[in-house]
């Protein structure tokens, strides 16, 4: 098992893909902790642009990076990971549109990455950990005896978005969201540090067509054929 005996397991994937509704149903079915890794890259850029850091400013935002008490707690189906800073709950603002821009622009510091690893590793703890990131697969745990690729077309992850958006009553447009997914698939599977690709032993599912409950069974399955559940 990866972390010594503890059972982990990576969902990896573009955003919009499901991996966090999956990684969140499957940890409170298992009993197991979960890591929302790109929350952490989100807190990392709310902080930087709290405290005047700037989002070039590799050495400030890996300072800051080795520094965050958080945590998550699973909330309401179909709802994200509750993100818990210090003990305040601050997922309103780490779910905007304009925490995910500040994710993709301080996720390209290898700096960052590096400082976000070693608290990302710490999150394996028995019973086990569920893993929801772009590079959880290939990076953070690459002894994970079960990787999970996620996967979905853009346009079905654009319309995600825009139903997820308008049911919190926001005025969004679907061509800008597809637009903005389209963009950050290309930023994030071209940058030099940790691309967003499939671990080679990654089982990858196409959830464009697939309802979550299908797809949540299937990783089951797989659990279940490695003997970690």
């Amino acid at each position: 098992m990866a972390q010594g005996s503890v059972p982990v397991l990576t969902i990896d994937g573009p955003s919009g893909s499901g991996k966090g509704t999956l990684a969140q149903r499957l940890a409170r079915q298992l009993g197991w902790h979960l890591l929302d890794s790109g929350a952490l890259y989100r807190v990392v850029g709310l902080a930087a642009v709290e405290q005047g850091v700037g989002l070039d400013d590799e050495t400030g935002l890996a300072a800051i990076a080795e520094h965050l008490p958080i945590c998550f707690a699973a909330s309401a189906p179909g709802e994200p990971a509750a993100v818990i800073l210090d003990g305040r709950d601050i997922s309103k603002d780490v779910r905007s549109e304009q925490a995910g821009y500040y994710a993709s622009r301080v996720a390209v510091f290898e700096a960052v990455r590096n400082a976000l690893q070693a608290r990302q590793r710490a999150f394996a703890q028995p019973p086990g950990l569920v893993a929801d990131g772009r590079d959880m697969g290939t990076e953070v745990f690459p002894d994970a005896p079960l990787k999970v690729y996620l996967t979905a077309s853009a346009e079905e992850r654009a319309q995600r978005r825009y139903k997820q958006l308008k049911n919190k009553g926001e005025n969004v447009s679907l061509a800008t969201l597809l637009e903005d997914i389209r963009a950050r698939d290309k930023r994030d599977s071209e940058r030099v540090v940790a691309p967003l690709r499939p671990a080679p032993d990654a089982h990858i599912i196409d959830s464009t067509v697939l309802p979550i409950d299908e797809v949540e069974q299937q990783v089951l399955g797989l659990l279940r054929a490695r003997r970690m559940i």
